[in-house]
């Protein structure tokens, strides 16, 4: 069907450790910053908020952790799996939506 638009769930923990949850319906193909804040959720901290680099990948305030999904969330980028290697956040301006999902965005420090 033309002009139909194939959403997916993503699952937002409001920390790593909480079973607080907010459920997404998010367009495939959408990063998942712009899902975060089209839904009211920020992925910066409370002094990123205002400044940050607006989702061009430069900042790297936008930090989620990847908890699950029903598909390949392996990054692109060579200093992207390196930081995974090490257990760094995910840049969520980063992340395209492409199947169901499961984050964590990160409390303030």
């Amino acid at each position: 069907m033309a002009g139909v638009t194939e959403t997916v769930p993503v699952r937002v923990r409001h920390g790593c450790e909480s079973d607080d949850e907010t459920v997404l319906s998010v367009p495939v193909g959408t990063a998942l910053r712009d899902a975060l804040l089209d839904a009211g959720i920020s992925p910066h901290g409370r002094y990123a908020r205002r400044v940050n680099c607006r989702g061009n990948g430069l900042c790297a305030t936008c930090g989620v952790r990847i908890l699950g999904s029903d598909g390949d969330t392996t990054p692109a980028h060579w200093h992207d799996r390196l930081a995974d290697r090490f257990g760094y956040p995910r840049l969520s301006c980063q992340v395209v939506v492409e199947a169901p999902l499961t984050v964590a965005v990160l409390p303030d420090p």
